[in-house]
């Protein structure tokens, strides 16, 4: 007798909010709600039609708006998506005292290699704030919360991220090094997709 085993694949649709009047502004946003742009919301409706023709079983976003919004463009083709979890271990990196100013307030003040510092090194949170390091230890405890969950419900997941919190995402589903990671620009417009076999 032969026993035939089927993997099952389950997948993983990631992608960013759209722009926001602070991201629009070079403002450092962080845990602040800011808004969709008019360009904003059309990002969302385009990812919405390339994730069109997939299956949506449940969708994680977090509690800030642009997240929400983002979101709430794509569920539109999926009434099959009856669950959506707001969890904010994958919510934006908080930016601590710099949240709201502008990155020109902040290169004026302190200058050009520190705002380099706090804005792109991996290691080295601003003031009251988190690094980007702080930001991957949260999301991979999503994630291994996330992946068994996945298997023990076969469902595929939507995932409405921020830039900062996909970039640990990809590093772990697309094995890249710290240096490219940190790299990554992360686009207002598409998804990225990940296979989990069961």
């Amino acid at each position: 007798m032969f026993l035939v085993c089927i993997l099952m694949k389950l997948h993983i649709y990631l992608f960013r909010h759209g722009q926001t009047y602070f991201n629009r502004d070079k403002r450092f946003t962080g845990w602040k709600d800011s808004n969709l742009t008019p360009k904003g919301i059309e990002d969302a409706k385009v990812i919405a039609e390339k994730l069109k023709s997939k299956k949506i079983d449940i969708a994680f976003q977090t509690h800030l708006s642009r997240s929400k919004d983002t979101l709430r463009a794509v569920l539109k083709y999926h009434p099959e998506c009856k669950t959506i979890i707001t969890n904010d271990k994958m919510i934006e990196r908080s930016y601590g005292k710099f949240q709201g100013l502008h990155h020109k307030t902040i290169i004026i003040k302190y200058g050009k290699e520190m705002f380099d510092k706090w804005h792109r090194a991996y290691n080295y949170p601003p003031p009251g704030g988190e690094s980007v390091k702080m930001v991957e230890k949260r999301v991979l405890s999503f994630i291994k919360e996330l992946i068994p969950f996945m298997k023990r419900n076969k469902v595929n997941v939507a995932i409405s991220a921020h830039g900062n919190s996909m970039r640990p995402f990809r590093r772990y589903f697309e094995k890249f090094s710290i240096n490219e990671m940190m790299k990554l620009e992360n686009p207002f417009d598409d998804y990225f997709e990940y296979v989990v076999d069961v």
